[in-house]
């Protein structure tokens, strides 16, 4: 996963159709799920968050390219906590 700033805005806009500039957060993993970036705009400019796994695999609900997340669930991704079970990532 090589993008940043723009290229992930780029991806907001033209694949998902959305608007970058909403507030919402986008979540990108790469297809060995053991990295995230996060893109936001918050008023003033748009952050970057990105986090690798040492070890494990993000699991995900469900097969669909695009999802949406609550607070709390987006929190316990982030912590290696598989969603529906509660268990911790190894």
């Amino acid at each position: 996963m090589r993008k940043s700033f723009t290229g992930l805005v780029s991806l907001v806009q033209n694949t998902l159709g959305e608007d970058p500039l909403s507030g919402s957060l986008y979540v990108f993993i790469n297809r060995r799920r053991t990295y995230v970036k996060l893109v936001y705009w918050d008023r003033t400019g748009y952050c970057l968050f990105a986090k690798r796994l040492e070890r494990g695999r993000f699991v995900l609900p469900g097969n669909a390219d695009t999802f949406e997340l609550s607070e709390r669930a987006f929190r316990l991704l982030l912590d290696g906590i598989v969603l529906g079970t509660g268990e911790r990532l190894r």
